[in-house]
């Protein structure tokens, strides 16, 4: 029986293929181009983050007595004390929805959006809905017709375990933080004496409590990307396994290079996409600067907020492409165009005809849930180093992706292509 060798394609073979699609460079710089006239446009009205200095760095203070060595143990274990009958409902209560919500990235990206359209003052609740639309679109993309043959399935199987776990945990550890404030607010008195239970790091303490009386959105949500980006840091960034079995790997500096790590927000269904890139996932800063400039993007722009609510509200997230590009996805295998190679037809056509659209799977479609080991439970706050980035986040200039985003599928279909003359 023939069989298909399942290494990745070399990179000089990827960029030669690149390099010879006619016309490959003049859509380099028409994309540059038209991203810069939309990014102008969607830039105005500008909204205000409301980004206060004064309490950012009252808090920051706040937060370097809480660092270990400062604070004692006793006085750590006295603010988790359950104090009434009330409280232990709804830690049971909040056990539950986070075990219940944290099936698939399906229901986690649910789970925040419902979260924001209760409390919408809760900003990070949206930016984690959009970010996790990306999420469930990236696993899906390793089982889309354009990336079935750059990797083997063993490795497909670990950037899924990767992408997933970050996934998992995030949520794991905000979703009861939001929840916390939601009852908070049901109940008239705040209930973050609670976090300790849910072993969230008591970096966030003082900025929930600052919020429950001040309700600083932008720096609540500057606090949450920190967090988390520091939460599953030790956990899956620097996890042996990870490092070994997907960072390491050719194939996932490959997804860079063809534009996978774009996170992108759609502007409504077929329409524009606003976004931004992330160049060293394995960096912790540029993580966080990463998410603030997402954030600022979000909330600091009156039509890209518009827009995504717009998007968010009425498309269902089920991890297929089809949902933002519709004229170039499909969620339906039958429904995929056949051919082997694909560079040129996007490169002509702006969408492709019906019956030779890429295939996008649904998640549930192609990706089961998966068990994981049990999580440590250690407070990643040890020492000041995070603190640098308690500043106001900053708008970016450019962040219009439709054609930075339609360039990335060209240089993906090109390393399908090239694979599939390899062999």
């Amino acid at each position: 029986m023939h069989t298909h060798k399942t290494d990745s394609p070399p990179l000089e073979s990827f960029f030669h293929i690149v390099r010879s699609i006619p016309g490959a460079a003049r859509e380099v710089w028409r994309g540059k181009q038209a991203a810069w006239q939309a990014s102008n446009q969607l830039r105005h009205p500008l909204r205000d983050l409301a980004w206060q200095s004064d309490v950012a760095q009252s808090l920051q203070e706040e937060v370097e007595r809480l660092l270990p060595g400062v604070e004692s143990a006793a006085t750590r274990h006295a603010r988790s004390m359950i104090v009434c009958e009330e409280d232990c409902i709804i830690l049971e209560e909040i056990q539950r929805l986070t075990t219940e919500h944290n099936r698939s990235n399906i229901t986690r990206t649910a789970a925040y959006l419902e979260c924001y359209e209760q409390c919408p003052e809760l900003h990070w609740a949206l930016l984690a809905h959009m970010v996790s639309r990306n999420g469930g679109y990236h696993m899906t993309d390793l089982q889309s017709g354009l990336m079935h043959n750059l990797q083997s399935q063993t490795d497909r199987e670990h950037m899924y375990r990767m992408l997933e776990r970050c996934n998992a945990l995030i949520f794991q550890d905000a979703y009861p933080q939001l929840l916390l404030y939601m009852n908070s607010r049901r109940l008239g008195r705040s209930c973050f004496h609670l976090l300790p239970h849910f072993h969230v790091s008591v970096f966030m303490t003082p900025f929930w409590e600052r919020f429950w009386l001040e309700r600083c959105s932008s720096l609540l949500s500057v606090a949450l990307i920190i967090n988390e980006q520091n939460y599953i840091e030790s956990r899956v960034v620097q996890h042996p396994y990870f490092k070994k079995e997907v960072l390491s790997k050719p194939a996932f500096h490959l997804h860079n290079l063809a534009g996978l790590n774009h996170i992108v927000f759609p502007l409504g269904r077929g329409r524009g996409l606003a976004g931004r890139v992330i160049e060293h996932f394995g960096k912790l800063d540029e993580r966080i600067m990463f998410g603030k400039s997402l954030y600022a993007m979000l909330f600091g722009t009156q039509q890209v907020l518009a827009q995504v609510l717009e998007f968010a509200r009425s498309v269902p997230h089920l991890g297929s492409r089809a949902e933002y590009w519709p004229g170039l996805f499909t969620a339906h295998e039958e429904h995929a165009g056949k051919d082997e190679f694909y560079s040129k037809e996007l490169l002509e056509l702006e969408w492709l005809p019906e019956g030779q659209r890429l295939y996008s799977p649904e998640l549930l479609a192609v990706w089961q849930d998966t068990p994981y080991e049990p999580i440590t439970r250690q407070d990643w706050l040890q020492s000041r180093d995070c603190l640098g980035h308690l500043t106001a986040p900053r708008r970016p200039w450019l962040f219009e992706m439709s054609h930075e985003h339609r360039y990335g599928l060209l240089k993906t279909a090109a390393a399908h292509d090239a694979k599939t003359l390899l062999h």
